[in-house]
């Protein structure tokens, strides 16, 4: 892949990282620490939170499943060739911006490689698993609770009502949705607490509509449309990374990528939903 990634302006080395990122941007992030130039590896780290990770996966599945039932491989499909095609655009205007210059030959050296034994792949399995069940029973249960929390706060006003604090919080973004076709402010909180982890949106959903899992499809045919809902997942696509990824972004690197990072992909998201979802009306 080496020649290939030139051609985009990155390093040979940047491409493993990359494909990481598919499975979780943050091991995706961690994995730049192989490349020796500190320019490709910022260069790398940027536009790997563009790679659609698995959190987002239950967003795509529910909106595709929910909207585009007969096509819904080949509409989760064109939202991980975005973020690809996206990555490339970004490499290449970040290149120009920040990082001129030839990109570093590519040298490695290869360790003999052998056949996996059964304990070691154990071990990682665990591994793997006790994080991501540590994951979901933090981050992810956190976030649902301080929901449930903001949704029945005031005391004496109606459970997830406009009134509520979350309310009134997703209000004040939902004037900034309502041009891609979400403007309701449950849109508006479900964003934002994806920040905390891209699978607390699912649950943002079902905490402020009162439903199960089983209902949440129901439930967003009434607020969502088919050109709205793929807006609505490019934007969780693109919209910023998640926390932990930030927060590995800056040890990586510095805040001020870290910041870059986080901006950059909000007002790329926030443009090509409202893009999307505008040009949209006119054809359809």
């Amino acid at each position: 892949m080496d020649r290939f990634m030139h051609a985009l302006g990155l390093h040979g080395k940047s491409f493993i990282p990359m494909l990481v990122g598919f499975g979780c941007n943050i091991p995706g992030i961690m994995a730049t620490r192989t490349m020796e130039s500190e320019k490709d590896r910022i260069l790398t780290i940027m536009v790997i939170p563009l790679m659609s990770c698995t959190a987002r996966l239950p967003i795509y599945t529910l909106f595709a499943g929910a909207f585009f039932a007969e096509n819904q491989g080949w509409v989760v499909f064109s939202l991980y060739l975005l973020g690809i095609i996206l990555a490339i655009i970004v490499a290449r205007i970040f290149k120009g911006l920040f990082f001129r210059g030839e990109v570093s030959p590519l040298i490695m050296e290869l360790p003999p490689y052998r056949m996996p034994t059964v304990k070691g792949v154990l071990i990682h399995m665990w591994e793997r698993g006790s994080l991501f069940l540590k994951k979901a029973g933090t981050i992810i249960f956190a976030g649902v609770v301080l929901i449930w929390l903001l949704a029945s706060l005031p005391f004496g006003v109606e459970y997830a009502s406009p009134e509520s604090l979350i309310g009134q919080i997703g209000s004040f973004f939902a004037h900034l949705l309502k041009p891609a076709g979400f403007g309701f402010w449950q849109a508006g909180v479900a964003l934002l607490f994806g920040i905390l982890a891209k699978e607390v949106v699912m649950g943002t959903f079902g905490t402020l509509y009162r439903v199960e899992e089983a209902g949440l499809s129901n439930v967003i045919q009434e607020v969502f449309n088919p050109l709205s809902a793929y807006a609505f997942m490019v934007m969780s696509l693109i919209y910023i990374p998640c926390l932990a990824a930030i927060a590995t972004i800056k040890r990586e690197t510095n805040w001020r990528w870290a910041f870059l990072a986080v901006g950059y992909s909000l007002i790329l998201g926030w443009l090509l939903a409202v893009g999307i979802y505008q040009t949209g009306r006119i054809f359809l």
